[in-house]
């Protein structure tokens, strides 16, 4: 009987272990299948747009140097294009540009009527908790241009004054930020996480617009004093009748961007770093006068 209780409970002893492995086996395969998964989705991505045989690219249509689409023709230029153009070159497929605005890429993007965003996106932490960023391919600085007559050539003449700056970009709250920075308003009332462009009016007001065109065209007419928003974007409107102001501030990086966790992130992510490494970009730049 003794004999009998002890191969008892060395039985036990052997169901429990058995049971063990079995249980952290389970475990082990259900990680492998949830990785599995999310690899899957990943090259599921991939594949939807090679059977579609288009990769879908939201660019700017009026920003020459990075997206332009000529009136005449309807091509598409620029150092955004043919990344746009390279990319779908990868995947062995047609390129297809949708115009975009600041204030429609992401919904563009969002809704899935494009694959991913190549317009001067300014990569920032509030953005990416929505979509996905590349490594930048591009450094700019916010500027402010302005009519020679006005006699504006500072942070400190742009008190009181309207400025004109695209919907939905970073441009209003970055001059906001720069001249309280230089002391010329106080900033009583500012937070960058709740700034609204359309509802700021102390030391300086602004007007939004839909395109860059269209804030050119309110500055020639004195609608608004000044034109904020890149650097290079604003180089396409520096006439002999404009200048910019001194200072420039708010350092711009641009990315690719896509959906939170598209096949597409990694894949684009990839080809950037690719193009920094093997100077792809810089001749970009150079081709499009980019790197002055």
């Amino acid at each position: 009987m003794k004999k009998l209780g002890k191969l008892s409970k060395i039985f036990a002893v052997g169901v429990t272990v058995l049971m063990a492995v079995s249980l952290f086996a389970g475990c082990g395969d259900e990680k492998k299948s949830a990785d599995t998964g999310k690899s899957s989705n990943v090259a599921e991505d991939i594949a939807a747009i090679k059977k579609r045989g288009v990769l879908r690219v939201g660019v700017k249509n009026v920003t020459k140097g990075f997206g332009y689409q000529d009136p005449a023709t309807g091509k598409f230029t620029g150092l955004e294009v043919d990344l746009g153009a390279e990319l779908a070159k990868k995947l062995g497929v047609d390129v297809e540009y949708t115009p975009v605005t600041a204030a429609t890429r992401t919904a563009l993007l969002d809704s899935g009527d494009i694959d991913m965003v190549a317009a001067t996106f300014t990569i920032t932490p509030e953005r990416k908790k929505s979509w996905d960023f590349t490594t930048p391919y591009y450094t700019d600085h916010v500027g402010v241009l302005v009519e020679k007559a006005s006699n504006i050539n500072t942070l400190a003449d742009l008190k009181g004054k309207v400025v004109g700056v695209s919907s939905g970009s970073t441009s209003a709250k970055a001059l906001v930020e720069a001249m309280i920075k230089a002391k010329v308003i106080d900033g009583d009332g500012f937070d960058p996480k709740s700034f609204d462009a359309a509802t700021w009016n102390k030391g300086v007001s602004f007007k939004q617009y839909a395109d860059y065109p269209a804030i050119s065209t309110a500055l020639s007419s004195g609608e608004v004093s000044a034109f904020c928003v890149d650097k290079s974007i604003l180089a396409i409107y520096h006439t002999d009748d404009r200048t910019f102001i001194k200072e420039q501030f708010a350092p711009q990086e641009y990315g690719l961007a896509t959906k939170k966790g598209s096949g597409m992130s990694k894949f684009c992510e990839e080809a950037v770093q690719g193009w920094l490494k093997d100077g792809t970009i810089k001749k970009l730049e150079a081709k499009y006068n980019l790197d002055k």
